[in-house]
């Protein structure tokens, strides 16, 4: 485990494998692993004013817009254990998400470390994403043929035994989503080329071969 305050976003398009790599890196670096996703809900459990705005929407099956995600992502990155590191995936989304992420990080003189673009082709990603499917309870990821629970049925860090697919997860939707990701997010990669901090990696070989490739840059 290595005892330094790292700072990284995962990046790449759905189904490109930054929430599994960003949960093996929570091991190995001992930093919190935080997807936009994840944050939302224990906001909305945590029963703050904005989680519960947040939730409401989401429950309506409404986008949550840039300025309550970016609030909420501000509070979480306050919170005590986020400093001594984390890994964020899922966010920033947009280049106004990137630059409000610094400000935030400037006011806590905690900078970013590294961000990972993982590329992988398009018949890859529909592959991936096809099989995922999430735990009700904790939001752990899985998949049918790549990531397995230990125990079939059961989930590997809470137990709870009810999963869930996302309406969204097939193939009819994949190019409108990945279109989303080309016009929306892509252009966010060139703000941290342009700071130093961005690093592409392959992320079509094993999982173990894509964590290696990240810790090697990193250096653990």
């Amino acid at each position: 485990m290595s005892d330094r305050n790292l700072r990284i976003v995962m990046m790449g398009p759905p189904g490109c494998g930054k929430g599994t790599q960003g949960d093996i890196l929570q091991e190995s670096l001992g930093v919190p692993h935080i997807s936009t996703g994840e944050i939302l809900r224990n906001a909305g459990k945590e029963g703050t004013e904005l989680g519960l705005k947040a939730k409401a929407l989401i429950d309506d099956g409404n986008f949550v817009p840039d300025d309550m995600i970016i609030a909420i992502i501000k509070e979480a990155l306050a919170k005590p254990e986020m400093q001594k590191g984390f890994i964020l995936d899922g966010f920033p989304r947009t280049v106004p998400q990137a630059e409000a992420l610094d400000v935030m990080l400037a006011e806590l003189n905690a900078p970013l470390d590294f961000v990972f673009q993982l590329q992988v082709p398009d018949e890859i990603l529909a592959e991936r994403i096809v099989g995922r499917y999430t735990c009700t309870q904790c939001g752990a990821g899985y998949h049918d043929r790549f990531k397995t629970p230990k125990f079939y049925g059961v989930c590997d860090k809470c137990g709870n035994t009810e999963f869930v697919r996302r309406a969204d997860d097939n193939r009819r939707t994949i190019k409108a989503r990945l279109a989303t990701y080309r016009a929306s997010t892509a252009p966010v990669l060139p703000y941290y080329e342009t700071k130093g901090i961005l690093y592409c990696v392959d992320g079509t070989g094993s999982i173990v071969k894509v964590k290696a490739k990240i810790e090697q840059i990193i250096g653990v």
